[in-house]
């Protein structure tokens, strides 16, 4: 349940109308208390200040008509925007970056500035009455100046507002064109893959190996999908419950259906505890970032991989994937692998993950592009750089030997691809990449 819970709400605040919503709730509640104010008087004090014109019914409905039809115009403008600018991106980078552009808090706050705005002006404008209406107030002071009612400190908040969204329209306009350039894009996904690794694996300048899975019988999945996310505290929970040991067969972005087993358990029955058990995996129709380092990896690649296809052409597109592939890389490369998924200060822990290699991920991302990167001269110059800058901190030496083999590989490749002086150049590179290692 805490995984539901924690799943639900990383997708809630992930999504295009949360800020939109939650900012309407807000401007509703603020339109409602600072009506109630003027209504019992505590704003009539705003009629004494000599730079401040109070303002008639008149003139309140106006404005607050004007500012609620500017607001929704504005926002419907801005949503159209929004999707032009998703399309050309998702269009160009790949479909599996949409989410990216719609979780973009910059375009949720525009938007929901403006919603909010309108949604103000609307309540507050209710509250006005034309001046041959009684007036509304219990404090009747100024009341013969000003007959009916026009709420003044609902007005100058209105005001207030209305220089925000002047604000957030400047900011967004350029947001927009700044956030889908493509080294922006690699740059918020690089950086979020970045805090991902940092995150689950938290140990630096430690290399132990996994644990061995003892095994046992499994449990497996009754659902389709990919998983999403796991409850690793509601699992040592169970285990330790039952005294028994789990040992997972999936990782978070696996794709399971019917019958493939999610773990395997020593020391218990798993009649007893399989629907509990299968209660700590949320499976859905989509990959999402949550726990899963490796979605964010395969982002990288596949604009790495578009931008080399010879429909597009790109090759710094592809080399500034590398770096921050390369980047990441080399933050795997020093950490222990181990996933510290039990409670803090557990020596003994009944909850075994499906381990975790170095090579696994080499392979996810470079691997994956060699193909691709062999093809063009200055990527694969780019590429061998980049194996050896991020071998260059590793300190163990079997990882240090992953990335030599897979500059190797990628030469070895490069011979197949290339011809002539560009493959003169990239042998002359990659003579280059092995004396790194001889260091």
């Amino acid at each position: 349940m805490t995984a539901e819970i924690r799943f639900f709400w990383a997708r809630l605040n992930a999504n295009y109308w949360f800020y939109p919503a939650l900012f309407s709730i807000l401007a509703a509640l603020l339109a409602l208390g600072t009506v109630y104010l003027d209504r019992h008087g505590f704003a009539e004090s705003l009629n004494d200040i000599e730079w401040l014109v109070p303002v008639r019914p008149g003139g309140a409905s106006d404005i607050l008509t004007v500012m609620a039809g500017a607001m929704i115009g504005v926002a419907s403008t801005v949503f159209s925007i929004t999707l032009v600018a998703v399309t050309y991106a998702s269009g160009n980078y790949g479909p599996r970056l949409l989410t990216n552009f719609l979780e973009d808090k910059g375009n949720q706050v525009s938007l929901g500035t403006f919603i909010g705005t309108f949604v103000y002006a609307l309540i507050v404008l209710r509250a006005v009455r034309a001046e041959d209406e009684a007036p509304a107030t219990i404090g009747q002071a100024g009341a013969d100046a000003l007959p009916g009612f026009a709420p003044q400190l609902s007005l100058l908040v209105a005001y207030f507002l209305m220089a925000a969204c002047v604000g957030v329209l400047v900011f967004f306009l350029n947001h927009v064109p700044s956030s889908i350039r493509i080294n922006k894009v690699l740059e918020r996904i690089g950086r979020r893959l970045l805090a991902s690794i940092r995150k689950t694996y938290p140990l630096e300048d430690e290399f132990s190996d996994a644990l061995d899975q003892p095994g046992g019988e499994p449990i497996t999945s009754q659902k389709t999908g990919y998983v999403q996310m796991i409850d690793f505290r509601d699992l040592e929970n169970i285990a330790r419950e039952c005294g028994c040991t789990f040992s997972l067969k999936v990782r978070t972005g696996d794709f399971v259906h019917r019958d493939l087993p999610l773990m395997e358990i020593d020391g218990c029955k798993p009649d007893d505890i399989e629907e509990r058990v299968r209660e700590c995996f949320t499976l859905g129709a989509t990959r999402t970032p949550e726990q899963d380092p490796q979605f964010l990896i395969d982002e990288l690649v596949e604009i790495g991989l578009r931008a080399l296809s010879p429909g597009i052409n790109d090759p710094f597109t592809a080399i500034t994937a590398l770096h921050w592939l390369g980047a990441a890389t080399s933050e795997i490369g020093r950490r222990d692998l181990r996933k510290d998924i039990c409670s803090k200060d557990a020596e003994d822990c009944p909850l075994i993950p499906l381990p975790d290699d170095f090579e696994h991920y080499v392979k996810r991302g470079f691997g994956a592009m060699r193909s691709a990167v062999s093809t063009s001269p200055i990527a694969s110059e780019v590429m061998l750089d980049t194996l050896a800058n991020a071998a260059n901190p590793i300190r163990d030496e079997r990882r240090q030997a992953l990335l030599r083999e897979e500059g190797r590989l990628l030469a070895l490749q490069g011979e197949t691809n290339l011809r002539g002086p560009d493959l003169d150049r990239m042998q002359s590179h990659y003579a280059g990449f092995e004396r790194n290692f001889w260091k």
